[in-house]
């Protein structure tokens, strides 16, 4: 049995009941953190907190050679950890098909998303989102500025007046599961900086979703670029066309400016 476990957000408690059990009755332990990290813990703190020890893969040893996850999970419980939820946005169902095509049984236990809590975070409608993007790193991208295809996605999604989820790009160093000092993760003030030139518009930067003391923060992308909203992981919203229920709790939530907000209304 393979079991795809979503860890949630920010630490070691996150995971929801059912993870948790998975985790501990399980035989092998997997992780990955190259596509996201629990900001609040340790791979030390998860395995003393959960009872189990953890395996942390590069990405080549998950997406290139998993062959030694898959052959335990033959003949033993085994579960692969991601953070949040690993089927969304840290996706991996090449893995599972993998899986299925050994005959090997598979179920996931889905974790809190970075999708949901932003919605939940900022009372903006989650049927009202549209397509998701990722901001990379300038550097990343072989560029300067934004990708002309996340601007068209932005784009089309408000003509649609839906909202956009964007994911800021992390950058993590080369032992698996280890902070390093070269570790970066792109802060909602860069990400604000880089999408003003496509056009100073109302944006929402919403700061470690999960941990006790998020941060929530609404202004036009010009004013956000100046500010400074604490540690990791940060997402930033580009709203659409607003509801004026919407429209109150981005006022009242996140303290938008009430004039900014009103010109968004539907």
């Amino acid at each position: 049995m393979l079991t795809f476990v979503g860890l949630g957000l920010y630490d070691e408690r996150s995971v929801t009941v059912e993870g948790q059990d998975a985790l501990r009755n399980a035989d092998r332990a997997y992780a990955e953190f190259y596509t996201s990290r629990l900001v609040g813990t340790t791979v030390e703190d998860l395995e003393a907190y959960h009872g189990q020890s953890i395996e942390v893969r590069d990405r080549a040893g998950v997406e290139q050679h998993p062959e030694d996850m898959l052959r335990a999970a033959e003949d033993e419980d085994v579960v692969f950890l991601t953070a949040g939820d690993t089927m969304i946005s840290t996706t991996h169902v090449d893995l599972r098909m993998r899986a299925v095509e050994r005959g090997i049984d598979t179920r996931v236990v889905h974790g809190v998303t970075a999708q949901s809590a932003a919605a939940g975070l900022t009372g903006l409608q989650n049927y009202r989102f549209g397509k998701a993007v990722t901001l990379p790193f300038p550097y990343a991208h072989g560029g300067e500025g934004v990708p002309p295809s996340m601007v068209e996605s932005i784009e089309a999604n408000r003509e649609r007046g839906l909202h956009t989820l964007v994911y800021l790009d992390i950058k993590v160093g080369e032992v698996p599961g280890k902070a390093h000092d070269d570790d970066e993760f792109m802060t909602g003030d860069v990400a604000a900086s880089l999408l003003q030139e496509w056009d100073d518009v109302l944006g929402v930067v919403v700061a470690r979703a999960g941990s006790p003391e998020p941060t929530v923060v609404a202004d036009r992308l010009s004013a956000l670029s100046e500010g400074e909203f604490g540690g990791p992981l940060h997402l930033l919203v580009i709203p659409g066309t607003l509801h004026h229920l919407e429209a109150d709790a981005l006022c009242d939530l996140c303290g938008a400016p009430a004039d900014l907000v009103e010109a968004s209304l539907v």
